[in-house]
């Protein structure tokens, strides 16, 4: 009976995908501890640790097929790790006892942490390929909309034009980050554990390095140079960056609720029959997908900073801090890959109304470009003579509720040193977008680099 909204079977494929709720499902972990502890007993057998044939009894015994997953249940219940369970039953299974050789020299912990890793790398492969589509839409929405002029906001104020496709470049520049820094930490991260009770490996009197080698090679992770049992920066570091994907992602979503208010109506998530609707008020088109990705981010975030109280953790095993990793983990990579699906499908059909968007733009009469008549000015005025004579004219405008073009044309030492043509220019705001292409370009420009 599912209780939380990731298993819900009404919630579920809305806060999370099926895919990576199957990573971190119970037969996902248990087929990990299988697999590790199948590893360790071949490159044991190799360095004549175990007799080969109790390695050979073991990966045959290593099969999630063979394991009673309603006895694991009661075997954790009772040990309150899952991993002896997991060791008891493939011992169960060996014949002539060779499964007292399963679990040799290892102790709960180093399973259970090379299993996370494991974990995480499958999960890493799926955050990467949503933010690789995620960059896509966004590029291509950077590139059609790159002169689009609308309005910039600033303090939820009108303020100065820029274009659609310098807004989508600016989120695009963000995900490119992310996926650095997703190459940057997985070498750190993709790291296993392999150090016996207090980290030090004398479990095993010969070839305990051998060991620790040949099973991080078996598994592709990376060897550690000491333990890292109570040292769990890497962990942490995972839930900083999903919290940092998650920011851009609610930035994102946060931008679209914005839009798509009634009163600026520039952009919609997309359409479809029913999605948004109100049960009392027809006429609503809610940003559905934008509220479950604010909800979600704001959960990772606050699962990355449990991810930081576990490191806090007592000397060489700890007393609760790890157990964190337990509840928060699979919960954050959930949650993001439910908001990574929700953005995915905002931008890849994203409704975009360039009418409006200009009609936004003018409905200050002119007022968004008095910096541009400002700096127009400004070299045969005074730069500051010119600002006070703007901001005046400014006031009237708002007062008489005229475009601001028509007050400028009657003021007489403006009209003196600036002609008419001159004026209307500066009074378009398509005329007034700076660098916005430019630096969509960079953008874009950086990503075709990336792609090569």
């Amino acid at each position: 009976m599912p209780a939380t909204i990731i298993d819900s079977t009404i919630f579920g494929n809305i806060f999370s995908t099926d895919a990576m709720k199957a990573v971190w499902s119970d037969e996902n972990r248990t087929r990990k501890y299988l697999d590790i502890e199948a590893a360790l007993a071949r490159v044991q057998a190799r360095l004549g640790i175990i007799p080969q044939k109790a390695a050979d009894e073991i990966v045959a015994a290593c099969d999630i097929n063979k394991i009673d997953m309603g006895k694991l249940r009661a075997q954790t219940e009772r040990i309150g790790y899952p991993v002896l369970g997991v060791v008891s039953q493939i011992n169960a299974l060996c014949r002539d006892r060779l499964g007292e050789f399963c679990h040799w020299g290892a102790t709960t912990q180093d399973i259970t942490d090379t299993a996370t890793v494991l974990q995480i790398r499958e999960a890493l492969a799926l955050v990467d390929q949503d933010l690789a589509a995620v960059s896509k839409a966004l590029a291509a929405l950077a590139r059609r909309y790159r002169d689009t002029p609308m309005i910039g906001r600033s303090n939820l104020q009108q303020a100065v034009p820029v274009t659609f496709g310098y807004k989508m470049a600016g989120l695009l520049s963000a995900i490119e980050r992310h996926r650095e820094r997703m190459l940057q930490l997985r070498p750190r991260v993709l790291m296993g554990e392999f150090a016996g009770a207090a980290g030090t490996l004398a479990s095993i009197e010969k070839g305990a390095m051998e060991t620790q080698e040949g099973l991080m090679s078996e598994l592709d992770l990376a060897q550690p140079v000491i333990a890292w049992h109570t040292i769990r920066d890497t962990i942490a570091e995972v839930g900083a960056f999903l919290g940092l994907v998650g920011g851009t992602l609610g930035k994102l979503s946060m931008d679209i609720k914005l839009m798509m208010q009634t009163e600026v109506a520039e952009v919609y998530e997309p359409f479809a029959h029913g999605r948004g609707s109100s049960s009392t008020m027809p006429q609503k088109r809610n940003p559905i997908s934008s509220c479950y990705i604010h909800a979600a981010i704001s959960v990772v975030r606050q699962h990355a900073a449990a991810l930081m109280d576990a490191m806090v953790a007592d000397h060489e095993r700890s007393t609760g801090p790890w157990e964190i990793e337990w509840i928060v983990l699979p919960e954050a990579f959930c949650l993001i890959a439910g908001a990574l699906k929700q953005a995915r499908f905002v931008l890849e059909g994203l409704e975009v109304d360039e009418k409006q968007m200009r009609a936004n733009l003018d409905m200050t009469n002119g007022l968004v470009v008095s910096e541009a008549v400002m700096m127009g000015l400004g070299p045969r005025l005074g730069r500051e003579y010119a600002h006070d004579l703007v901001y005046d004219i400014c006031r009237e405008a708002v007062r008489q509720k005229r475009p601001l073009l028509g007050l400028l044309l009657e003021n007489k030492e403006i009209a003196s040193a600036m002609s008419r043509s001159e004026l209307e220019a500066l009074c378009d705001p398509a005329n007034y977008l700076g660098q916005a292409g430019v630096m969509v370009d960079r953008v874009l420009a950086r990503l075709d680099e990336g792609s090569d």
